[in-house]
């Protein structure tokens, strides 16, 4: 093929009516540009933007799992599906259900702070948040500073020694020390965790102060739920607001604990008043959503790759304030869709297999991409490649993860990279992360899309279409496209995960 001339190579483009082998010519010897393989130029950013832009919509109210906004959201999802007459995958049709913990905070979500005779309300969403998972509460309580929030007596160390929370709000650092206390890991660190420890001593509530802005999150940790219990997440500044008179700040405070490992815990001469409602289902109804288009080749076809992303997002909260994830991970999901699109309109007849799927309630814990790889149905040893889509919209490169796992993968998907869109890093990791990791842990080769500087705005009310870098979105999806095209043509064999 290296010796064709130009013109019988053209030819032979048209001839073989833009096969895997054309790809093949294209990427690797340069006689056309990567825009003509087939199915690519139907990849746009108006359509991607089109896609988030809908997904991030307030109609779909953060797309929480186990929500009508998220279920209108997978339900848009199957009927693109359904609209390229690609083969469902799921249980039902393009659905894969599975149950979730679903918790939704109604109003009227009020934080205040009081001292004496004055009183100030804070904004939600901006000096505070309800973590996913709180409970409902209508209550004014002092205020108790408990340092980390920890009770380790095991070790040596317990932030509720000492001080009387029995009918307080306490508040403590969302995070753990950065040190560790006769070389033993911490416990009790997730919110639910902190949250149960803070009510083991009669405390009432908890406020967690955030090391930024706080967040809106649903990844709250094992145990039960309490329902009688609020959460909230603060900001430094809110959590100031609250040090008032104390001597101390927030950042006086951490810096202290840190070194001299040791708890400082404080009764506040301010109290909060706390307001939310809340309705919880442990065991509520979400779905993942799949497609498939059948490989053509008589042995290949038992092979699969997928190309995925998740759903969901963090939710709304009391009416006042929800999440749109653009970013998170509405740039995905709108990707695996036109990958899939170019896939059909491109006329491809892939060798392997090809499964599109959509995760739910990986904010809560990769549940969705879990539940999806111990009940597809395929043995993880055909699974010859994963493709995870999360967090591409925003940014100026891409970071190819996972190369330290699968790097005969990751060289694959460079090499193409370096064949075409031009926008890869060569700084990846190993271990799989976020919904790559469920196939990670059997030995699946994947290779996670993300781009750099992806959390600029992480789980804020921000994170909007706007903040999108049109041209980079485009580019990684053409990317992914162009990798999913190239293993399902047989084009990369499945190796040895490290």
């Amino acid at each position: 093929m290296i010796n064709l001339s130009i013109k019988k190579l053209q030819r032979v483009m048209r001839a073989l009516r833009y096969s895997g082998l054309v790809l093949c010519v294209l990427l690797f010897y340069g006689y056309a540009p990567y825009e003509e393989v087939p199915g690519i130029s139907s990849i746009s950013h108006s359509d991607l933007m089109k896609t988030v832009e809908f997904l991030s919509s307030p109609e779909l109210e953060g797309r929480l799992s186990g929500g009508e906004g998220y279920n209108k959201a997978a339900e848009f999802a199957a009927d693109r599906f359904a609209s390229l007459n690609l083969e469902p995958f799921g249980t039902d049709k393009y659905f894969q259900y599975l149950n979730v913990e679903y918790n939704e905070i109604k109003g009227p979500g009020t934080l205040k702070f009081i001292h004496e005779n004055s009183e100030r309300e804070f904004q939600l969403g901006k000096d505070f948040t309800f973590r996913g998972f709180t409970g409902s509460g209508n209550l004014t309580a002092d205020v108790v500073f408990c340092g980390y929030g920890l009770s380790r007596p095991d070790i040596g160390y317990n932030d509720y020694a000492g001080v009387d929370v029995k009918d307080k709000i306490v508040m403590v650092f969302k995070g753990i020390p950065s040190w560790k206390l006769n070389d033993s890991a911490w416990t009790n660190t997730y919110p639910r965790e902190k949250s149960s420890v803070a009510a083991r001593y009669g405390a009432r509530g908890i406020l967690l102060i955030s090391n930024a802005a706080p967040i809106g999150s649903v990844l709250h940790g094992p145990g039960e739920q309490n329902e009688k219990f609020p959460q909230l997440e603060v900001s430094p500044s809110a959590a100031d607001d609250f040090l008032a008179e104390s001597g101390y700040t927030v950042k006086e405070l951490q810096s202290n604990i840190d070194s001299l490992h040791k708890p400082i815990s404080v009764k506040l001469k301010t109290k909060a008043h706390i307001n939310v409602n809340t309705t919880y289902v442990k065991d509520q109804k979400t779905m993942n959503v799949a497609a498939l288009i059948e490989g053509n080749d008589p042995v290949l076809k038992d092979e699969y790759v997928i190309i995925g992303a998740h759903l969901d997002h963090v939710g709304s909260q009391a009416g006042k304030i929800y999440f749109p994830g653009a970013n998170d991970n509405a740039s995905g999901s709108a990707a695996v869709l036109e990958i899939a699109e170019a896939f059909i309109k491109g006329n491809i007849k892939p060798k392997r297999s090809v499964v599109f799927v959509l995760f739910a309630s990986e904010e809560q814990g990769l549940f969705g991409a879990s539940h999806f790889a111990e009940h597809s149905g395929i043995p993880p040893e055909r699974i010859t490649a994963m493709l995870n889509l999360d967090c591409i919209g925003h940014g100026d490169k891409l970071q190819l993860g996972n190369g330290k796992s699968a790097p005969e993968l990751w060289k694959k998907i460079k090499s193409i990279d370096s064949a075409s869109v031009k926008i890869t890093v060569n700084s990846t990791w190993g271990g799989g992360g976020a919904d790559a990791e469920p196939f990670h842990k059997k030995g699946i080769p994947c290779a996670y899309f993300a781009s750099t500087k992806s959390y600029t705005y992480l789980h804020v009310p921000e994170d909007k279409p706007e903040t999108l870098n049109k041209s980079l979105f485009e580019k990684i999806t053409k990317l992914a496209f162009l990798s999913a095209f190239e293993i399902s043509a047989g084009n990369y064999n499945r190796e040895e995960v490290k």
